[in-house]
C-alpha cells in the first residue's frame, strides 16, 4: 500500500479591508442573510450569499424545523434559489457567515457534506469554479478558489458515465 498526500491551497486575510471589494460586499450580504435565519432549536444561524456572473446577489439563510431533518441549510437555500430564479447564470462566488447564540465562530464554518455536494454539482454543471469565502469570529476570512478544495474526491455526473 502506498500512502499519498493531498494538499489544498487557500487564502486568508485579516479584516474586511483586505478582502477584494466584491468579496466584502458579498460577505455583507451573507451577514444580512444570517440575521434572517430561522434557528430556534439550535441557535446556529447561517447566511449565504451568491454572486452571479451578471452581478446579481442571491441570499439564503438556514431554516430549521422541529421535525429534523426537514429544515434546510443556508447554502442550499441560496443555490437552489439561484438555480430556479437565474437558470443558466453562473455562480461566481459564495460567502458564508454563521453565528451561534449571536456570536461568530472562532473558526470558519464550512458547508456541510450535503451542501458541498450541491455546490459541486453547480460548479460541474457550469464548468466554472466557485470561490468560497468563509468568515470567522475575529473578522478573519478563509478563501478557497473552488468547491474541489472542500470536496476533492467529489461525485459528479462524470462518475455515472461508462468508461
Amino acid at each position: 500500500m502506498k500512502e499519498n498526500t493531498l494538499r489544498i491551497t487557500f487564502s486568508t486575510c485579516s479584516g474586511k479591508e483586505e478582502l477584494p471589494e466584491k468579496d466584502a460586499m458579498l460577505m455583507n450580504a451573507a451577514m444580512e442573510a444570517c440575521r434572517n435565519a430561522y434557528a430556534p432549536y439550535s441557535g446556529f444561524k447561517v447566511g449565504a450569499a451568491l454572486l452571479m456572473d451578471d452581478g446579481t446577489i442571491i441570499k439564503g439563510s438556514n431554516q430549521e424545523n422541529a421535525a429534523y431533518p426537514s429544515g434546510l441549510c443556508a447554502e442550499r437555500v441560496a443555490f437552489f434559489h439561484a438555480g430556479s430564479a437565474c437558470p443558466g447564470k453562473k455562480i461566481i462566488a459564495v460567502a458564508i457567515s454563521a453565528v451561534l447564540n449571536n456570536h461568530h465562530q472562532p473558526h470558519p464554518v464550512s458547508p456541510c457534506g450535503d451542501c458541498r455536494q450541491v455546490m459541486a454539482e453547480f460548479e460541474h454543471r457550469y464548468g466554472y469554479p466557485i470561490r468560497i469565502i468563509m468568515m470567522t469570529e475575529k473578522d478573519q476570512y478563509v478563501i478557497l478558489n473552488s468547491v474541489k478544495a472542500l470536496l476533492p474526491f467529489l461525485f459528479s455526473s462524470d462518475s455515472l458515465k461508462e468508461k
